[in-house]
């Protein structure tokens, strides 16, 4: 029997975005050379954002543009999972962070950041700049582009952003958000009380709702905490599992694996997921009964993302490894 691969079966063709579960922001040399090394040990189970604005220096701003291009085109960058986050667009380093990065590493560079954004018709512009300028440096591929949610206007107008073909991701930015209350919201929700202050979880699920519903991804806010490892996971599983982020950040080394693995689906969960879809792939995906309940492609859609998740920890999957299930 010919099997039908799932692309075909459960998308149409059209497989959902699916990036690393955790974002590793840094923005000096020493740190940035830091994320390098882990990324090397640990594989690109996470992503880096090499940092141009807030997590940078102020001061010698092409120079640290420079830095940036030169360790995305090290070898030290394995795995091509690094990207970028410039200065905000009214800043007058904005465009020589574009020009500086992209002539030199835009073919290397796994997506660009633009924060401080007030609307989707500003993100369509620069989505316009950054494709000429990748255009002029003869950069074939469309660079992805991250949106910073910090801003009012933005999570007012979060849905049409969502829906911009180009960019695939929106990140939380929790700390601006909170600040552009003017004293209004009490800083514990920059931290403990995040997913109590109901200002605070009304914006993340916005931005939650409106990356499902244009198949992007939701990257949860900063955890200020880099010390204690249960707080740094509740926060994920928290996002996770309340909030439907699939994605979170890490401001420090010591966040990275407890946000892997609260992001990680279960061992439990990768073994059903795995029956299922193998009996349904034997019926060429038609309804099946499992453990006494009824699955279709609607459930299977479901379990396939989840085997494509661990598939992007560095699961192996053996069974269907030859037939290029997951990216």
């Amino acid at each position: 029997m010919n099997l039908v691969h799932p692309r075909e079966a459960l998308f149409q063709g059209q497989i959902p975005i699916n990036l690393p579960v955790c974002d590793h922001y840094c923005g000096t040399e020493q740190r940035m050379k830091k994320a390098l090394i882990v990324q090397a040990e640990l594989g690109p189970v996470f992503d880096i954002t090499f940092d141009c604005e807030d997590g940078a220096p102020i001061g010698g701003e092409l120079a640290h543009a420079n830095l940036v291009s030169t360790l995305i085109n090290s070898p030290e960058n394995k795995f091509n999972r690094v990207g970028v986050r410039v200065h905000e667009p009214l800043s007058p380093y904005f465009l020589d962070d574009l020009n500086t990065i992209i002539s030199t590493s835009g073919k290397r560079l796994a997506f660009i950041t633009i924060p401080k954004i007030q609307s989707s018709n500003q993100v369509r512009v620069l989505i316009d700049q950054i494709n000429s300028i990748s255009d002029l440096h003869h950069i074939s591929k469309k660079i992805p582009i991250h949106v910073l949610i910090e801003t009012h206007d933005a999570l007012f107008d979060v849905f049409n952003i969502a829906g911009l073909a180009q960019v695939e991701c929106l990140s939380f930015g929790l700390m601006d958000f909170v600040s552009a209350h003017n004293g209004a919201i009490p800083a514990s929700a920059m931290s403990d009380d995040q997913f109590k202050h109901p200002l605070i979880t009304r914006a993340m699920l916005e931005i939650s709702a409106a990356c499902h519903a244009h198949g992007k991804i939701p990257s949860h806010n900063v955890c200020t905490n880099i010390q204690d490892n249960e707080v740094i996971k509740n926060d994920s599983l928290i996002a996770k599992n309340l909030f439907g982020y699939t994605r979170k950040w890490s401001i420090h080394p010591n966040q990275i694996n407890p946000i892997v693995n609260a992001f990680s689906p279960s061992e439990e969960l990768i073994e059903q997921s795995l029956a299922i879809l193998r009996n349904a792939a034997n019926v060429n995906w038609g309804p099946i009964k499992y453990e006494g309940k009824l699955h279709d492609r609607a459930s299977y859609r479901f379990y396939w993302m989840i085997l494509q998740t661990a598939a992007n920890l560095g699961r192996k999957f053996p069974e269907v490894d030859n037939l290029k299930w997951f990216n």
